[in-house]
């Protein structure tokens, strides 16, 4: 039981990781000038957030993985617009993330509940 609980939170980690990789790349598409340094960082941080996201399918199902992965750079990206950026931020854009993120916490716990029934029967 402590086992998959680790691997789970492994997977979040791993998820995580690749939901702030890709906005890193859509940030450094944005903030460098040089092309070859923006399409290297943008290359670099795709290839790093499929890795990531690859780890994360081995620890959760791929409804969890994808998403975490869309949560993750959703908020990213609307936090780095508006801090790096000064792009606004409606109120609109705040209840979505709220959905966003409940929706996340929704699937998490209705797959561990699942998990567990299965593990019973």
């Amino acid at each position: 039981m402590m086992k998959n609980k680790k691997k789970a939170g492994l997977g979040y980690a791993w998820e995580v990781s690749a939901g702030l990789n890709a906005a890193l790349a859509a940030i450094s598409a944005k903030l460098f000038t040089s092309e070859i340094i923006r399409y290297g960082l943008v290359l670099l941080f795709n290839l790093t957030m499929w890795a990531s996201y690859v780890n994360s399918l081995r620890s959760l199902s791929s409804l969890q993985t994808t998403f975490t992965n869309f949560a993750t750079n959703f908020l990213t990206s609307g936090l780095a617009g508006y801090f790096l950026f000064e792009e606004p931020l409606s109120i609109q854009w705040f209840s979505g993330a709220l959905l966003i993120v409940v929706g996340v916490l929704i699937l998490s716990k209705s797959s561990i509940h699942n998990n567990k029934a299965l593990k019973t029967e």
